[in-house]
């Protein structure tokens, strides 16, 4: 997932929490109870925005319509968020300590070599993370609800509440909910979004089957994942093949293309059919993945997190962590603001407390990504010098320090200068080959 990083040195910045400045506007109390704030979607983003309101004492409702339900992704988080987010060990799947790249011309490139014994990339499944992170939301204090959210009416005076019409999962009767505080984590077609007029965004679609293979086919992937690169499988992403604990995940997907999402799912399953084949599909799914930030991800006292605000990286894909660090952050700052639930908060207290921290942080990962795919997913010739970068050890070693610790990779400026020369040579030659490539084809 991250190895479309390869080439450059990941400049993450290391996370240091600061305290906000002081509200210079003095909120006013809430006599009798405390701040009342619903979430909305209960994925990775909702789910650690509730945990850190309830822990920090804020009346807290965690909505989510499909409890059951898991939205399509590769499952892939980094190392780092294990200990950080204290995601227990048994809800790994597999631990992939090899990771293949596979050119447009199927040239393989291992992307694991300097590994170390005690790192890999932690593969789950997403109905099984969400479902882990809602319990302990709802054991933290926050009160989940199962319903299907409808509307949301936004109040047109200062400190009127926010009306929340939902639909309780199950039953025909509708519910209304009034809160001070809307957190939006209902992913990229968020209800909460077009509510408070937040703009639009340019998605992808991710479309994926899950694929229970025979025993000596699964074999293979027991810790190892692969990406496939090419127009094939995807005018402008990839395509990957990842291990889950009885099944793989074989998916693509795209933004320029949506209406051929089958057949580039086709083209997958042919690349990678001499291990896969014999596989049975035991479920499908499709989803729309956001591929930049919202114009507008806090407005009035509704703030936007997770897919809801757009934070998926470009080239990687990577969203579970960035999920799940925009909803604590959201969280965690609500709490600071509100005095842990005693003052009312307004829009400028989310800004500073949980907009301008995550932009200072993360801004620049999101616009390198995007820069990123630029340089190496406009065609064919590009991919080949991504994948011929991959097979160098400091390029690798570079991305996985960035990618499985979030944060900045100590680099060797004469490696690094190296490198950018390597990058640059790679990419002209390969760009010529690819003329000449076309030009027998003629």
């Amino acid at each position: 997932m991250m190895a479309a990083q390869a080439g450059f040195s990941l400049s993450l910045q290391t996370h240091r929490p600061r305290m906000a400045a002081s509200n210079s506007v003095k909120l006013p109390s809430i006599s009798g109870r405390k701040l009342r704030v619903a979430v909305i979607g209960g994925g990775p983003a909702g789910s650690s925005a509730a945990e850190a309101l309830a822990s920090g004492g804020i009346e807290t409702f965690l909505l989510e319509r499909a409890p059951s339900a898991a939205k399509p992704c590769g499952g892939a988080i980094p190392l780092c968020m294990l200990d950080e987010f204290q995601i227990p060990s048994h809800l790994i799947d597999r631990r992939v300590t090899r990771m293949k790249i596979i050119s447009p011309s199927n040239l393989v490139v291992d992307f694991g070599q300097t590994l170390l014994p005690n790192e890999y990339i932690a593969m789950l499944r997403r109905e099984v993370l969400d479902s882990f992170l809602r319990s302990r939301a709802e054991s933290a204090g926050a009160s989940l609800i199962s319903g299907l959210v409808t509307s949301l009416e936004v109040p047109t005076s200062k400190n009127a509440p926010y009306v929340i019409n939902y639909v309780a999962t199950g039953e025909a009767r509708r519910e209304r909910l009034s809160v001070d505080v809307v957190i939006g984590a209902d992913g990229a077609n968020s209800r909460v979004a077009k509510s408070i007029g937040a703009g639009d965004y340019v998605s992808a679609i991710a479309f994926q089957e899950r694929i229970r293979l025979p025993d000596n086919k699964m074999e293979y992937y027991e810790n190892c994942a692969e990406m496939y690169l090419g127009n094939d499988v995807s005018p402008d992403f990839y395509a990957w093949v990842f291990p889950k604990c009885d099944h793989v995940a074989v998916g693509t997907g795209t933004v320029r293309a949506k209406k051929d999402i089958m057949a580039y799912q086709r083209a997958i399953r042919e690349r990678a059919s001499p291990k896969i084949s014999g596989g049975k599909v035991i479920k499908v799914e499709a989803h729309p993945i956001p591929e930049h930030p919202r114009p507008v991800r806090v407005r009035g006292r509704v703030a936007l997190v997770g897919d809801a605000a757009g934070y998926v990286t470009k080239c990687s894909g990577e969203g579970i962590y960035f999920a799940a660090k925009s909803g604590r952050m959201c969280g965690e700052g609500i709490v600071r603001a509100s005095e842990r639930g005693q003052k009312m908060i307004e829009e400028e207290d989310l800004k500073r407390n949980y907009l301008k921290e995550w932009d200072r942080q993360y801004v620049t990962t999101f616009r390198f990504l995007d820069l990123l795919q630029r340089v190496f997913y406009g065609n064919n010739a590009a991919r080949e010098a991504l994948v011929e970068l991959c097979g160098d050890e400091y390029v690798q070693r570079m991305t996985f320090e960035s990618y499985l610790y979030k944060k900045l990779a100590d680099g060797n400026r004469w490696k690094d200068a190296k490198m950018l020369v390597n990058t640059v040579g790679s990419l002209m030659r390969c760009s010529i080959m690819g003329r000449n490539m076309e030009v027998l084809s003629l």
